[in-house]
């Protein structure tokens, strides 16, 4: 399959239209036999951290830069069939982007707790995959 092409740049907030967007991919969960061994496996392999235990440890930080968003076709073989997956993407404002939502008609459901790392809200999309959106603490 050939590279996706991605945009230049992005933003969280279009100047014409006022539309609130996301800013970023804040977390990528998915189903493993073993989550141990293959959390293990991609730091090892890939350098990506493992979810910080407390707070003295760090998170993974990815390199500013774009990042492809392509929905394929249900039948495709470029990966797995099963939908095992759930995206998480970084909001600059939460309450504006829910609002948004709702106001398109989109059920979002506000985590009320405020966590150490910020804020959470759920909503799923056409297709009943769950996306989750995070604003992180100041």
């Amino acid at each position: 399959m050939p590279p996706l092409a991605v945009p230049a740049r992005g933003g969280d907030c279009d100047s014409v239209s006022g539309m609130e967007k996301v800013t970023g991919i804040g977390g990528f969960f998915f189903r493993a036999r073993d989550p141990d061994a293959l959390a293990q496996w991609y730091l090892d392999h890939l350098g990506v951290n493992l979810i910080p235990s407390d707070d003295k440890d760090s998170p993974w930080t990815q390199e500013a830069g774009p990042t492809a968003f392509a929905p394929f076709p249900e039948s495709t073989d470029y990966f797995s069939e099963t939908k095992t997956w759930m995206i998480n993407f970084r909001v600059r404002n939460l309450d504006a982007m829910a609002a948004q939502l709702r106001a398109a008609g989109i059920k979002v459901d506000a985590v009320e707790e405020v966590y150490p790392n910020g804020r959470f809200a759920r909503l799923h999309d056409p297709e009943d995959n769950a996306i989750e959106l995070w604003e992180p603490a100041p």
